[in-house]
């Protein structure tokens, strides 16, 4: 402690209250310093060295959460505490070390400022939220080349490995004698087979609580070619199996006393001659038949396979992530994912944690009229549609058709990017859901 450097957070116009000395106030003064929000300001000590930053906090009304983000972000290695005005003590230390995160796998790594936890501060339940973003946001900004459905199942291995996970894998061909068709038909044309990762977790005789991530390491948009604009961030379209193992991770991690099970089907939706094509019907898991639309809209037909066997197990919560549409950014932008659920209660529990952990979801309806717009003449139901419009509403409803038996199911179509830097959010892969649904699930199953 004694060689840390402090940190000393002011809120706008909060410089009478910081605690600093006449000296430091004069010298904060003298610098135009009034508690602006992300300004950091050196004090100095007697012989002309560092004694402290002053950290601006902005005023209450204008203040992201985790605004501690920015100190994270702009400090120079080190070590550092927090002082003065900086609230919640998780949520401070959060923001600071998620400000500070960098992902270095393709560039010389610079040293990045350290954190002591603040006073009062669970310092595992820190690490374990910051670890779960970390990891989420690594796997995200991880290249194509780098991860492609070989190296994802690898890497995923290992993951159950280090936490005492069972785990099986069904791929390739032995995906049809599975009965798992969809899987197979997304993924068969790329040069890496199609796969599905089961992994399981926890006591048998706990509430059961199932996690499905949408798995697409890259997406061409098939024979529905993307343009070069749309194919661009398209290693981003496995956020939701990376956000799924960023929540089992803190699940894990704190012994939640529940049955975990995790679901992440793993696909190249890639060109070939054995491409699935526009107008293709093909038969799913649960027995109905898709025609196929778009090829494009191929993640909620990898989701469909893997959601009807979580519901075959009537898991008393079912959650799925998927970095499913644009038409979901189109209607809420990159920072706000739709939450979909037919269980209100749920609902607002989830939308409250993330509002509380700057994680922040938002209900959208399983709008039934519109369930329409995805009829087929030729088969159950079609995986596009036609018009164009609420295309995450029709994506959700295209889902719920695949779940029966759970006891509740939520379904979060998530971006897993951050367009712009902001506060405790580099630019680049990001974390979505995973602090609002761990600390609902933390609530309803607490570690014994």
């Amino acid at each position: 402690m004694s060689n840390s450097i402090p940190v000393i957070c002011v809120e706008h116009d909060g410089l009478a209250a910081a605690g600093i000395t006449p000296d430091q106030r004069a010298w904060a003064d003298a610098n135009g310093f009034t508690g602006q929000r992300g300004r950091l300001l050196p004090m100095p000590d007697a012989q002309a060295g560092l004694s402290a930053y002053l950290f601006g906090l902005g005023a209450a009304t204008d203040r992201p959460m985790l605004v501690t983000g920015l100190a994270g972000v702009a400090l120079p290695a080190g070590e550092y505490r927090l002082e003065g005005a900086y609230g919640d003590p998780i949520l401070a230390a959060l923001g600071f070390r998620l400000g500070a995160y960098r992902f270095e796998r393709y560039c010389a790594a610079k040293p990045a400022p350290t954190l002591i936890p603040p006073e009062g501060a669970d310092a595992a339940e820190i690490d374990r939220l910051v670890e779960a973003a970390v990891l989420a946001r690594n796997l995200i900004n991880t290249p194509a080349n780098d991860l492609g459905p070989d190296a994802f199942e690898a890497f995923i291995r290992d993951f159950a490995a280090a936490r005492d996970m069972a785990i099986t894998v069904t791929a390739g061909d032995d995906l049809l004698s599975a009965n798992f068709p969809l899987i197979h038909a997304v993924g068969r044309a790329a040069a890496e087979p199609p796969r599905l990762v089961d992994l399981s977790w926890g006591d048998p005789s706990h509430p059961k609580v199932t996690l499905v991530g949408k798995g697409v390491t890259f997406d061409t948009g098939g024979l529905d070619i993307k343009g070069a604009a749309g194919m661009l961030l398209m290693k981003k379209d496995m956020g939701g199996a990376a956000n799924v193992l960023g929540l089992t991770h803190a699940i894990v991690s704190a012994g939640l006393k529940l049955r975990l099970r995790v679901l992440i089907p793993i696909v190249e939706n890639a060109i070939s001659a054995s491409s699935f094509r526009p107008g293709d019907v093909l038969t799913s898991r649960k027995g109905l038949t898709v025609e196929i639309g778009n090829t494009d809209a191929e993640g909620r037909l990898i989701l469909a396979d893997a959601l009807t066997l979580a519901d075959e197990e009537s898991p008393e919560i079912l959650f799925d992530m998927a970095t499913l549409t644009g038409a979901a950014r189109v209607a809420l932008g990159p920072e706000l994912p739709p939450l979909y659920s037919a269980d209100d209660g749920l609902v607002q529990v989830l939308m409250a944690a993330g509002l509380a952990s700057d994680d922040p979801l938002w209900h959208m309806p399983l709008w039934l009229p519109y369930d329409a717009m995805i009829n087929s003449k030729i088969a159950d139901v079609n995986n596009a549609g036609a018009g164009g419009f609420a295309g995450s509403v029709t994506a959700a409803l295209f889902l719920q058709r695949f779940v029966s038996k759970a006891g509740a199911w939520v379904h979060l179509d998530i971006f897993g990017w951050a367009p712009e830097a902001r506060a405790a959010r580099s630019h680049g892969g990001t974390d979505q859901g995973i602090r609002a649904v761990y600390t609902v699930l933390k609530q309803r199953y607490p570690h014994s």
